[in-house]
């Protein structure tokens, strides 16, 4: 049984999209061969190599693809779809990438023989642009690894000084800086209320900058006062920082599944979501849930959770019930099996 993985999306910073990637291949063992350039290609190069290198390769093999796209060459390919993002909002991403995806992504789910996607809401998603597709997606969860768990002390404030955080209370924000994370009216919310908040608590916002070819700029020049920018921050560090948090505002307003707020319950911190796109389907009654576009509605989750223990351990409680229901050992036991039943259907 000959299977190939598509791997030219790994790089040095780990998305979402990575992550799976990563989380999946390391329990697959040495079952599955990667493919992937000489070195990182990304925009128009990793595109052509992906289209005509990359099926050159396979010598008969089934493709997984496990990050949206793939050559449209080949059929005998299995594609994961995390979200459809340049089809439902492309005003979000740069018109060329857009563009392309708005192009590449029916006809690849048109073509290959199964889809893979991580949520119901991404696989209805698809069926609204590709209906015909809808007997070959299979979802199959993401998972949460086990190193998020509660953090002890020491490591937390190692960590916090590692990051330069001004203080012991804080709330933290994971996601890279673009659109669709919201974090402009988490920002707005956070400057109604600094007032009402404690002194001491300051409001984190982790991580980098996304690529400027996808997002264009956002701005973030006069910030409120006690907020923390700590840019990308390394993996190694995240469980420490969600565990020494008040709680996890996640306000984004489209995700194909939404790792942080999972991560976040992981560690025993109380997550704040917004209600829309796949994070209700992570997070369901283990946090609070807003309307992401409601600036007054974040501002009063806030205070809620700042202010009031009780539900802070309530949420604490519920979230690590909540996260054990999610393991990258069963998506990879799930997505296995998809693949080896394609693989050994006739070529």
């Amino acid at each position: 049984m000959n299977i190939s993985c598509n791997t030219r999306i790994l790089d040095s910073h780990l998305t979402g999209v990575q992550r799976y990637t990563l989380e999946l291949l390391s329990r697959f063992s040495k079952e599955i061969e990667v493919l992937k350039p000489n070195y990182f290609r990304n925009g128009i190069q990793g595109h052509a190599w992906e289209q005509f290198i990359l099926p050159a390769k396979l010598h008969g093999s089934l493709l997984w693809s496990p990050s949206n796209t793939g050559p449209l060459a080949v059929e005998r390919q299995v594609v994961t779809i995390h979200d459809v993002s340049p089809m439902d909002h492309p005003e979000w991403l740069n018109p060329r990438f857009a563009s392309w995806y708005q192009f590449l992504t029916p006809r690849l789910v048109r073509r290959v023989r199964n889809i893979i996607t991580i949520s119901e809401f991404t696989k209805q998603r698809i069926i609204a642009h590709c209906p015909e597709a809808e007997s070959k997606i299979h979802v199959v969860h993401n998972g949460v690894d086990v190193r998020f768990h509660p953090i002890d002390a020491d490591f937390i404030k190692e960590t916090r000084e590692r990051l330069n955080i001004p203080s012991p209370h804080y709330l933290v924000a994971l996601g890279s800086l673009e659109p669709r994370k919201n974090l402009v009216r988490l920002l707005q919310a956070w400057a109604t209320i600094q007032n009402q908040m404690p002194k001491d608590v300051w409001l984190v916002i982790a991580g980098a900058k996304g690529r400027r070819l996808l997002f264009g700029d956002v701005s973030f020049e006069n910030l409120p006062a006690r907020v923390h920018l700590t840019g990308h921050v390394p993996d190694e560090l995240l469980p420490a920082l969600y565990s020494g948090a008040i709680a996890a505002p996640y306000l984004s307003l489209y995700e194909g599944f939404g790792l942080p707020p999972l991560e976040a319950m992981a560690c025993g911190t109380p997550s704040l979501t917004g209600n829309l796109a796949s994070l209700p389907e992570v997070v369901g009654d283990a946090g609070i849930m807003v309307d992401p576009y409601d600036v007054d509605a974040i501002a009063d989750g806030l205070l809620q959770l700042v202010g009031d223990s009780n539900l802070r351990a309530k949420f604490s409680r519920k979230g690590l019930e909540r996260a054990k229901q999610f393991s990258w050992d069963t998506a990879a036991d799930l997505t296995w099996d998809i693949l080896k039943n394609v693989a050994n259907q006739n070529k």
